[in-house]
């Protein structure tokens, strides 16, 4: 008889993770210092790793409303919204977030996540949901938990998107149909492309709805999101945000048609069934918004920021992928390679995102990073010169500079570009193509000493990680792949290094010769 807790207890990840000193998750921060850099584990380093856009989490006219909430409402509402959790407060900023993102109405939700679960609401089981392959958690779950049937279109590829329309169209003439994608990608920093989305679907009779987590406060001249910077708010029928990154709170938003709003306000399961937000996290929001309005040099900053930053890593020889905004990603490819960068940045004072599968396809892992408006032009440099330095130790950049790079073109007001155009190794690892990445013992052969040790240093951790983490079941899929390398494989990295012993010797022979 299987036992429900047994998949936690055989999970070894984990403790593998942390016996080998390259576990980044759940580092408490100790304390912050104007938000841009923080103390975790005793140590103070340059945080570029928050969502925190405009930098207004440390904004002392924030952190004042919030008090000043706290001493009017008290710390929680000790309940939901339906019954005895709505402020004052609540309806203002729902009242303010209508009027900000030029929407009929708005519906403010305690998390960002839960927002996105209240899409669950309105679909029915007649309904087709089209989604981006890369579309949020939160979306993902939101459809899940609805009735309707969810077809998911590859990322950001419009042709496919139309043949799935026209399919349903075709087969289910009858379905009502939402296409649902994200403004800003949150892992890779691409825009959607909202112009053909909206044509697509005004010709199949779709509505459309953009998850605007990462868009709004950033994109567009005022800072409205996506369907803003590309001129198309009337045509987009519903936007989500979330407060939790520009708005230097915690919570989400939910705008669009009074009718549609006012039925989620009563019918969905993450509202009426769970307790409002906070009164401290509504009056952060407010305060947020209204600086956000009266402070359009912030977006400014912020977008000089990410440009100085995506040619800075492009000027080293890093592949920051097709990114256009503030999160910008530093491709490294393998996994075990990305812990190592990683942990090298932490402990030369930088705090940064590895990003691994399957977050991303397998040979893609990367250093997610994103900057905050308030960012001095020195911790950047300091930034750069510590992404540099680890590159060029790990192998990951060469030792001298690219003669030129392709400068990256930020989305900023009136624009409308969507993504920088991928290089064959960002293309390639998007697609799975590096899964399989390796080398031969050809190749290291002809390799200097030096270059052995380094590849053959990479490979023995590499190794080392995968063997431990091999699982029996894995075994058993691969079919006839002998037993015995079940019971052998804690003797794979020793066996590896007795190979490499050998071409040491044989490599200094050749040199001496």
């Amino acid at each position: 008889m299987s036992d429900v807790f047994e998949k936690c207890s055989s999970w070894k990840d984990y403790r593998i993770a942390k016996a080998t000193g390259l576990y980044p998750y759940f580092r408490a921060i100790e304390e912050s210092f104007g938000a841009t850099e923080v103390q975790i584990e005793g140590r103070r380093v340059i945080m570029v790793g928050s969502n925190n856009y405009l930098g207004l989490s440390a904004d002392p006219r924030v952190k004042e409303a919030a008090i000043k909430a706290v001493e009017r409402f008290g710390t929680t509402c000790s309940g939901s919204r339906l019954l005895n959790g709505t402020l004052a407060l609540h309806e203002e900023l729902e009242h303010a977030f209508a009027r900000f993102l030029n929407r009929e109405s708005a519906l403010v939700i305690s998390t960002g996540f839960q927002t996105n679960l209240a899409l669950a609401s309105i679909l029915g089981r007649h309904d087709i949901v089209f989604s981006d392959r890369q579309n949020h958690a939160s979306l993902v779950d939101g459809i899940r938990l609805s009735f309707a049937t969810e077809r998911k279109f590859r990322h950001n590829d419009l042709g496919h998107l139309e043949q799935l329309l026209q399919q349903a169209t075709e087969k289910e003439p009858n379905a009502g149909k939402i296409i649902v994608t994200d403004g800003v990608f949150s892992m890779e920093g691409d825009i959607c492309d909202l112009p053909r989305i909206v044509e697509l679907a005004k010709k199949y009779n779709a509505r459309v709805m953009t998850d605007d987590a990462h868009a709004m406060g950033v994109l567009g001249e005022r800072g409205r999101g996506t369907s803003e910077y590309f001129g198309l708010e009337a045509e987009t029928d519903l936007v989500m945000g979330t407060f939790s990154k520009s708005f230097a709170s915690l919570g989400g938003v939910m705008a669009g048609p009074k009718d549609v709003i006012n039925y989620m306000r009563h019918k969905s399961r993450s509202v009426i069934f769970s307790a409002s937000m906070t009164p401290a996290s509504v009056a952060s929001a407010l305060k947020a918004l209204e600086i956000i309005q009266a402070e359009p040099e912030r977006r400014t900053r912020l977008l000089d920021i990410a440009e100085k930053m995506h040619n800075g890593f492009r000027a080293m020889g890093f592949d920051t992928g097709v990114s256009v905004t503030p999160v910008v990603p530093v491709h490294i490819g393998d996994q075990v390679k990305c812990f190592r960068f990683w942990k090298a940045l932490h402990e030369a004072g930088v705090f940064a995102n590895p990003v691994v599968p399957p977050a991303v396809e397998p040979g893609h892992a990367l250093i997610r990073t994103s900057y905050m408006a308030t960012h001095t032009d020195e911790q950047l440099d300091r930034v750069l010169d510590i992404f540099e330095q680890i590159g060029k130790k790990l192998d990951v950049l060469p030792q001298t500079r690219p003669s030129s790079f392709t400068p990256v073109q930020i989305a900023r007001p009136h624009t409308a570009v969507r993504g920088n155009q991928a290089s064959e190794k960002w293309a390639a690892a998007s697609a799975g193509a590096l899964a399989g990445q390796g080398f031969s013992l050809d190749e290291l052969s002809r390799l200097s000493k030096r270059e052995v040790a380094d590849r053959l240093f990479d490979a023995v951790e590499t190794l080392t990680w995968r063997a431990a983490n091999l699982q029996p079941k894995d075994i058993r899929e691969l079919g006839r792949m002998p037993q015995k390398l079940w019971a052998k494989r804690g003797n794979l990295p020793g066996m590896l290094l007795e190979k490499g012993a050998n071409l040491f010797i044989r490599n200094g022979r050749e040199d001496r010769s």
